[in-house]
């Protein structure tokens, strides 16, 4: 629970959404850049939800994780595993990576502010800057946006220097030490140059407090923010727009508590937590993970001619981020009855303190031709991508059992720069490609059937090096790769692949207040390789294919919406991990031995998506959601032996069921009763 005191010095117009319906009250038009152009969202044929400015406010929303609560559907964000510095992405079932932490492999949801893609997952739970809409566009969008969107792409647009003067500021306090404060500031435009300044803070207490004297509790935040953006408009036909923001967020994991007795024999410190804890039973070494985040952008736009508009993007960004997790004591505080046998829990070591430390920078370059020739409106440009990631991570236990009956043990504050370092790699990711769209209207049936074709050609290019992998505590493995030659040194990575993706759709206006659509789209996620791999083999990118059919209405006199579509497709090439043991004199492990492939075979998704949005009185707005997902993975053989030496396949298939179940909310009270089931993890 939290309240929020809000004051303005005259508040700035809100230019993505026009407050005043047909009659001058009901539900306002929303406006978004799906297709790299301003469109009504009612006439804009794919399915999109979209979340405002006041809609985030309302929500406390602070950065993406806050978006995970079931509020978008057919949205997904999670925290990878427990850390809160790493998101995992999806949309309808589709794009879920379960290890962030790899510099060959991406995500298959993309993730743009202001037009720039965001490469990392890492950057994505820093502090959001003063935000016009969140876009939520589902299905691949090959096309227009490019590589790693198969299962759709989030859109995320500021709001933009209006040239006058207003002063925004919020603050508020909640339970759990939490507070939240911003600072928006127009400044009046001098020489044709308009600026703006943001400024976020945000910190909340832990929700599980760590009873390890001088270690920080589970699930605490600081995040801190600055952005400052100036636009140059020496004419009408002319502007420029830079932009730079810089953000720091401090983060510790989530804790996982023992919420029932399983099979393993568990100490007596792990007590079953069936509820929700306030204090972990077992105390751990713990600290922040940090994580820092700037990049500039400039945006030149150039009318050259009434018909077409010139854009270019350029942009520069750079992460660091440090990931100590420690949140699974209480459920590694297990052993087996052989070392019971033995000696009991004198000296089991538990409370894996896992540590990675991941750096990013990228750089890219982006034009566009934006125009309406006759019937036809269009959008062309190209696109250079390029990003040098690098990692490495550790784990280490820090708590040892003192007695036989596991009723007592030690914590011990272990530098990491002490401990050997598990896994190391880096590569270096190029992608180019050029892309073409265009929508023509005949002149028939009142100009209400519009028919869209697009495609777009992409080549990625990854090479980089696996410089550590697997090493033995015992000294009977440096650390050292070693190829499928038995040649000892650094595994390099040399991949590419090319790819076309097309798109057809079909939209007609049946009256000015109901659109339909048909559309058939293509969308994939890049190939690369696992860093946690001994051989450090690429696998092949995967690939959906997707037939959508949708409708979008308003009824009510403008007081009334409702916007539904149903999918289906093909999933190829999935990218499938499996466990590979690794052995090192004599002894057989799978620690850090996580391989990656392309699934035989051919899989399927479907679903329906629905929204409904209500305005009975002036001030209030009742909204409700539906999302049903399926995602069929093929039947693939396991490649690697068992501890038996003997190969295992999967029987059948796997299948992932996602239901977003009714998701209630009030918009404009803004108490949210959504329920949202998580996805299968893959």
């Amino acid at each position: 629970m939290s309240t929020t005191a809000a004051f303005a010095a005259e508040q700035a117009p809100n230019a993505a959404v026009a407050d005043t319906a047909l009659d001058g009250s009901g539900l306002s038009e929303i406006v978004v850049t799906a297709q790299k152009r301003k469109e009504n969202l009612q006439e804009t044929p794919i399915s999109i939800s979209v979340m405002r400015s006041d809609d985030l406010v309302n929500r406390h929303v602070t950065s993406l994780l806050d978006l995970g609560d079931g509020s978008i559907p057919s949205l997904k964000i999670a925290p990878f595993y427990s850390r809160n510095s790493a998101l995992i992405v999806n949309i309808r079932g589709i794009g879920v990576l379960s290890d962030g932490n790899q510099p060959a492999r991406d995500q298959g949801v993309g993730v743009y502010i202001d037009g720039v893609y965001l490469g990392r997952a890492q950057g994505l739970g820093t502090a959001l800057f003063d935000i016009e809409n969140i876009e939520v566009l589902k299905g691949p969008q090959g096309t227009l946006f490019g590589r790693n969107t198969e299962g759709g792409a989030v859109n995320i647009t500021t709001k933009k220097p209006t040239g006058e003067f207003h002063f925004n500021g919020t603050g508020g306090a909640g339970n759990f030490g939490s507070y939240k404060g911003e600072v928006h500031i127009d400044l009046p435009s001098f020489a044709n140059i308009a600026l703006k300044i943001d400024g976020v803070v945000a910190h909340r207490d832990p929700l599980v407090k760590n009873p390890l004297s001088g270690s920080e509790g589970f699930n605490q935040y600081d995040k801190r923010g600055f952005h400052i953006e100036a636009l140059w408009r020496p004419s009408p036909d002319f502007s420029a727009d830079y932009s730079f923001d810089i953000s720091r967020d401090e983060s510790t994991s989530q804790y996982l508590n023992l919420i029932e007795a399983g099979t393993n024999i568990q100490a007596a410190a792990a007590t079953v937590q069936p509820d929700r804890v306030r204090t972990a039973n077992v105390g751990v070494p713990q600290q922040p993970s940090v994580g820092k985040v700037h990049g500039h952008r400039l945006t030149l736009e150039w009318q050259a001619v009434p018909e077409i508009t010139l854009k270019s993007i350029s942009s520069y960004r750079k992460l660091s981020q440090s990931q100590f997790d420690n949140g699974s004591a209480a459920t590694s505080m297990s052993t087996t009855p052989a070392v019971l046998a033995t000696k009991g829990f004198t000296g089991f070591q538990f409370a894996r303190n896992s540590l990675a430390l991941f750096d990013q920078d990228q750089w890219s370059q982006e034009i566009q031709a934006i125009g309406d020739i006759g019937r036809v409106k269009f959008v062309a440009g190209a696109l250079y991508y390029r990003e040098h990631v690098s990692d490495n991570a550790q784990a280490f236990n820090t708590n040892t059992f003192t007695d036989a009956a596991g009723s007592t043990y030690t914590a011990a504050f272990i530098d990491p720069a002490t401990a050997q370092i598990d896994r190391a790699s880096h590569v270096t990711t190029k992608s180019i490609g050029a892309f073409g769209q265009a929508t023509w209207t005949p002149d028939i049936w009142n100009d209400a059937i519009h028919i869209t074709g697009g495609l777009r050609w992409t080549k990625d290019s990854k090479h980089g090096q696996l410089t550590i992998v697997n090493p033995s505590p015992n000294g009977l493995n440096d650390g050292v790769p070693v190829d499928r030659n038995g040649v000892r040194g650094p595994i390099g990575l040399d991949a590419s692949w090319s790819r076309v993706d097309p798109m057809v759709n079909l939209a007609i206006d049946l009256s000015r207040d109901v659109h339909v659509y048909g559309k058939w789209s293509t969308g994939y996620k890049s190939g690369g390789a696992n860093s946690r791999s001994q051989d450090y083999d690429p696998f092949n990118p995967e690939s959906v294919s997707i037939f959508e059919i949708g409708a979008k209405t308003e009824f009510f006199d403008n007081h009334a919406r409702f916007n539904i579509a149903a999918y289906a497709g093909d999933y190829k090439n999935i990218q499938v991990d499996f466990s590979r043991p690794y052995e090192i004199g004599g002894v057989r492990t799978t620690r850090t031995t996580l391989s990656t492939i392309n699934a035989p075979g051919k899989g399927g998704l479907h679903g329906v998506e629905a929204e409904l949005t209500v305005n009975p009185l002036q001030g209030l707005t009742l909204s409700a959601s539906y999302a049903y997902q399926y995602v069929r993975i093929p039947a693939a053989v396991n490649p690697y032996p068992n501890a038996a030496g003997e190969i295992s396949t999967l029987a059948g298939s796997v299948a992932k069921i996602v239901k977003l179940e009714h998701a209630w909310r009030r918009l404009d009270g803004r108490n949210d009763d959504g329920f949202q089931v998580a996805p299968f993890p893959g």
